[in-house]
């Protein structure tokens, strides 16, 4: 790939040596640059309008390979530096771009970095479950830890205190009501005003970068189609992306059709459930009881024609491991005409609901400014103004061969961003149907290359959530070395900390359930 114009005036800018690279992904370059200007490179990215995309590390013998990604025009640039030190210290991002605080704790509780000038190096990663001199990610951890038969609680994580006159404090967590996964999130408020939230993930930790490692090609995409329940497409999918262009595999066109035909029915399923989950938070039964009966119908035609409800295990690298017969077309083509019909029922129904609007409408409130500065991503990104989508501007196969519109609304409140889904549903219903009109008789599975040690990969996609972006590399004998994911609830979570302010308390389950991130996404 060439560079653009905006490239070349940035290298200019940084006027320092860098080592300039294609990493195997078509719409990625690699640049390496010394530690000493990795804050730098951060503030003239951030002058030049890059977006901050994720961030990670990685030890290769003696040495530790820290790495940052960025965005702009659907150009990402891989940002490298390595550090020969046993205790690598290196200037932090996080002044610069607030997306990348808590990658940067991360990494810090993982390996042992150190982020000089970090805003928070508070402790953030799975808590008190080893010590503090111990880094799981460094290749002198087992996998199995060294556990204690009790975790010690974590009992005196230091929260930020608010004082003052009628000021209160409301812990709320980390086990919830229901079967949610636990997250503690701490407010104080005035009367039912909220003052700040801050919040405490970490509780669902799996080790999932750890026990990535050695895994093979086939046992890698189950694992990484498991780091999120309701993400299981569009994680398998970045994955395997990132190991077929390490192996320089090409998939075939069906298999490539029926990826798109499966990612685009999880973004429907997925949601439908919310829009229903917000409705139910305002007490709104009759759409809540609507929205999940449609899910449940085509969650159960998934199960008709991929044998799977949630269709895990579909995607696998070099095609997919299913098809879709003549009869299974017409049946999701059905299903089409039945969910939009039923749909526009039941909208036209929301949509003279006062007490949905009195709700929905100005609360949760997330400017432009701060979904740009947080680098939200997805339907909370695009109802608050940032118009990017994977699928459109850094486009891959199916979608390159269609034409779509994407929603962006500018309102950024809870309403925006259910109607944002809504429009969602009923573009990701055309591409489904402009994907079976393309499907022609073909190969579903492409033959495996071994890579060669070494040879690594960036996946990046589209899910329903938002973009996913997965880094790996190979080790000898077609083994994984290192496998990273990073899921649109990293970067979402955050502005929830946000657009609670100035909200009243009572508001606060809506306000969470608009953004829906991912506990175990989060959680690797």
């Amino acid at each position: 790939m060439s560079d653009s114009n905006w490239t070349t005036d940035f290298l200019n800018q940084l006027n320092s040596d860098i080592t300039i690279a294609q990493i195997d992904n078509p719409s990625t370059i690699l640049w390496q640059i010394e530690t000493i200007h990795w804050q730098r490179f951060a503030e003239i990215a951030l002058q030049e309008k890059l977006r901050w995309v994720a961030g990670w590390a990685e030890q290769q013998g003696t040495q530790f390979f820290i790495h940052a990604c960025f965005e702009k025009q659907g150009t990402y640039i891989l940002l490298r530096t390595v550090s020969d030190e046993q205790r690598p210290s290196i200037r932090s991002q996080a002044t610069v771009y607030p997306a990348a605080n808590r990658s940067e704790r991360h990494t810090q509780d993982m390996f042992g970095i150190n982020f000089i000038g970090h805003p928070d190096n508070r402790r953030w990663t799975r808590h008190q479950a080893w010590p503090e001199d111990a880094f799981p990610l460094r290749k002198d951890f087992p996998v199995q830890g060294a556990p204690e038969a009790i975790t010690p609680p974590d009992m005196h994580y230091p929260f930020v205190k608010s004082y003052g006159a009628g000021v209160y404090e409301i812990p709320v967590g980390p086990v919830h009501a229901g079967i949610i996964e636990p997250g503690h999130f701490r407010f104080q408020a005035v009367g039912e005003l909220i003052l700040n939230l801050e919040e405490r993930l970490g509780y669902v930790h799996k080790g999932i970068e750890k026990i990535a490692e050695g895994r093979s090609p086939e046992a890698l995409a189950r694992l990484a189609g498991r780091v999120s329940g309701d993400t299981t497409v569009g994680h398998c999918w970045a994955a395997c992306r990132a190991m077929e262009y390490a192996a320089d595999v090409e998939i075939p066109p069906r298999a490539a059709l029926i990826r798109g035909i499966l990612a685009e029915r999880e973004r429907v399923a997925n949601h439908l459930g919310d829009m229903g989950a917000i409705c139910n938070d305002v007490a709104f039964i009759f759409a809540q009881m609507q929205f999940t009966r449609l899910r449940e119908q085509w969650l159960r035609t998934n199960a008709k024609v991929f044998k799977h409800r949630l269709l895990m295990d579909k995607i696998v690298p070099g095609g997919v491991a299913c098809d879709v017969s003549e009869s299974s077309q017409a049946l999701i083509k059905q299903d089409i005409v039945q969910l939009r019909k039923e749909l526009a029922d039941i909208m036209l129904a929301v949509d003279l609901s006062t007490t949905l609007e009195d709700r929905l409408y100005t609360a949760g409130y997330l400017s432009p400014e701060l979904a740009a500065a947080y680098g939200t991503l997805g339907y909370v990104a695009r109802a608050s103004g940032q118009d990017f989508d994977v699928r459109r501007d850094a486009t891959y196969a199916p979608y390159d061969q269609v034409t779509f519109k994407i929603p962006v609304e500018s309102q950024g409140d809870i309403a925006s961003r259910f109607w944002v889904r809504h429009k969602e549903i009923n573009v990701a219903l055309k591409l489904l149907e402009q994907f079976i009109d393309l499907l022609t008789p073909g190969e579903l599975l492409t033959a495996w290359k071994t890579p060669l040690a070494g040879r690594e990969g960036l996946g990046i996609v589209e899910g329903w959530r938002g973009e996913i972006v997965t880094y790996l590399r190979f080790d000898a004998d077609n083994r994984i070395a290192r496998y990273y994911t990073r899921d649109p609830s990293i970067l979402n979570w955050p502005a929830l900390e946000k657009l609670v302010l100035n909200n009243i308390v009572p508001d606060f389950p809506v306000c969470n359930k608009s953004l829906n991130g991912s506990y175990s996404g989060n959680d690797l």
